[in-house]
């Protein structure tokens, strides 16, 4: 016998019952954007592997240790996605829609990193994101961060997130205090772990986000970004904090918070939670004014985030915030005896969706008895259980047993079952 296969570790089957979750997820946040005014972008799954060398940036772990990299027939390397910002960005350079244009862009879609698999970290997951271009004052960063805290009210998350915020200032600004920071590690070298030494000639500033215990002291001694902000920056940091406060949002200055990705500039955001242990956050983004130019076009402002739905699932389940209606069944189950009900159930059944177009109607296949079907009919979650056999055949009625209300069962005349499902479901 030949060995089973698999799912590649990492990579997991989305099954019937997790589905309707993830459908009221996402229809959530599809009315959440159509709100806001923000317009769905789909990019294929596979780029050129240097928008992620350049975009991300070569010595950062994403691009050395988790792409998916091979070559193509024609000796092309190409790249599975591992997130959608540089993705986005290469779609609207390529089709013109920066030129002379504010967008407000989102996107949903698997994004994919060989990375050790845990729970609420695969390697292939998923994000929803968001890409504004053209804007660059912090009223659009503003409004990016008081669109994901209305979509934790949404989904009754807000109590169980926490907004962190930071700002990495100008890249000029930036480089000046790299200078400092890393003249700081160099004093503190024997402290520094392997990985923190690695990042010390390439990308110091990873360093403050390390969560080795051992460097805790040392890194809570280091010199802050915040300290070091050029004038402009420091302007854009205040109104946007001001917006904040105004509306409402509560937050917390993490000095240490950098982000993994070389494209950020300014203002940096995470949302994160208790909840979820060391899996804590669940959206993260910020503005990158330079990617656009980094990747050959002019230079325009940019601001998005993206979330991970795993981990927003997983934190949905984890404090029992599933709606009941994500989780129900089909309103009606129809079942029939005999060959000649069989026929006439089919059309019955069509007859009832051309009538009620919302109505969610499963009919039974396969034969059996009725004991049977009515045990399906159960086990589907339905409300009722429409009943089908010879005799309601010849009267041109059927039957109707309440699966989930204590009521008498009822016979109704074929023409009235459309009004009876059309009560049912107001």
């Amino acid at each position: 016998m030949s060995k089973k296969i698999q799912a590649i570790r990492g990579m997991n089957d989305l099954l019937p019952e997790q589905s309707p979750l993830w459908q009221y997820f996402e229809h959530q946040v599809e009315a959440l954007m159509q709100r806001y005014g923000y317009r769905e972008i789909r990019t294929p799954i596979l780029e050129q592997t240097a928008l992620f060398a350049r975009s991300i940036g070569e010595v950062t772990d994403i691009v050395e240790k988790e792409m998916y990299t091979f070559e193509d027939r024609n000796g092309d390397s190409l790249t599975l996605r591992p997130e959608g910002t540089a993705a986005c960005v290469r779609a609207a350079m390529e089709h013109g829609l920066l030129h002379n244009q504010t967008q407000r862009l989102w996107y949903q879609g698997p994004m994919f990193r060989h990375e050790r698999p845990q729970k609420g970290r695969y390697r292939q997951f998923h994000q929803v994101g968001v890409e504004t271009f053209g804007m660059e004052g912090p009223d659009i960063d503003a409004e990016v961060i008081l669109l994901s805290a209305r979509l934790w009210k949404q989904l009754g998350l807000y109590e169980h997130v926490t907004l962190e915020l930071n700002s990495l200032g100008s890249l000029e600004a930036r480089q000046a205090y790299r200078d400092t920071l890393v003249a700081y590690f160099e004093q503190h070298r024997d402290v520094l772990d392997e990985d923190s030494l690695r990042r010390l000639s390439s990308n110091p500033l990873r360093i403050l986000d390390s969560k080795n215990a051992d460097m805790a002291e040392m890194l809570a001694g280091a010199p802050q970004l915040l300290d070091h902000l050029d004038a402009e920056s420091r302007e854009h940091f205040e109104q946007l904090t001001s917006r904040l406060d105004a509306a409402g949002i509560a937050y917390r200055i993490n000095p240490r918070l950098v982000r993994g990705l070389d494209y950020y500039s300014r203002t940096v955001f995470e949302w994160t939670t208790t909840a979820l242990g060391s899996q804590g956050t669940v959206c993260a983004g910020g503005r990158y004014d330079g990617l656009v130019e980094q990747l050959g076009g002019k230079p325009i402002p940019a601001v998005g985030f993206a979330m991970g739905v795993e981990r927003l699932i997983l934190l949905l389940e984890t404090l029992d915030l599933i709606p009941e209606d994500s989780q129900r069944g089909p309103d009606a189950y129809l079942l029939a005896m005999g060959e000649r009900a069989e026929r006439e159930a089919l059309l019955l059944g069509e007859t009832l969706r051309d009538a009620l177009p919302t109505l969610s109607l499963q009919l039974h296949c396969g034969g059996g008895g009725f004991k049977s079907q009515i045990k399906k009919a159960d086990r589907s979650g339905a409300r009722v259980a429409l009943i089908l056999g010879e005799d309601e055949v010849d009267q041109g009625t059927v039957g109707v047993k309440f699966l989930r209300e204590e009521r008498e069962q009822e016979t109704l005349a074929r023409n009235d079952i459309s009004k009876a499902l059309a009560d049912l479901l107001a």
